[in-house]
């Protein structure tokens, strides 16, 4: 019985470890979200395209909860484009 009670304690801490470290990376894909959102993809210097197209893409992926999540742990919002018909 101690044993089981000694494995839930240790599950416990890991899983406390793995919640921060969850609230750390939303953190760091919702600044990163919004940073990129910001950007005007013309005036990027030419090396930095690759690497932010590839960050679009990968933010783009995640699920829209996942998203939602990461943008409210920066408390960031990002405003869509008005579509302009021509």
């Amino acid at each position: 019985m101690r044993h089981r009670s000694e494995k839930l304690s240790m599950l416990g801490r890991e899983l406390e470890l793995l919640m921060g470290e969850r609230q750390t990376l939303l953190q760091v894909v919702g600044a990163t979200a919004a940073l990129i959102a910001s950007l005007d993809s013309s005036q990027l210097p030419l090396g930095a395209v690759k690497p932010a197209d590839l960050v679009a893409s990968t933010i783009n992926a995640l699920p829209d909860e996942t998203l939602q999540d990461a943008l409210a742990a920066v408390h960031a919002e990002i405003e869509e484009e008005p579509v302009v018909i021509n």
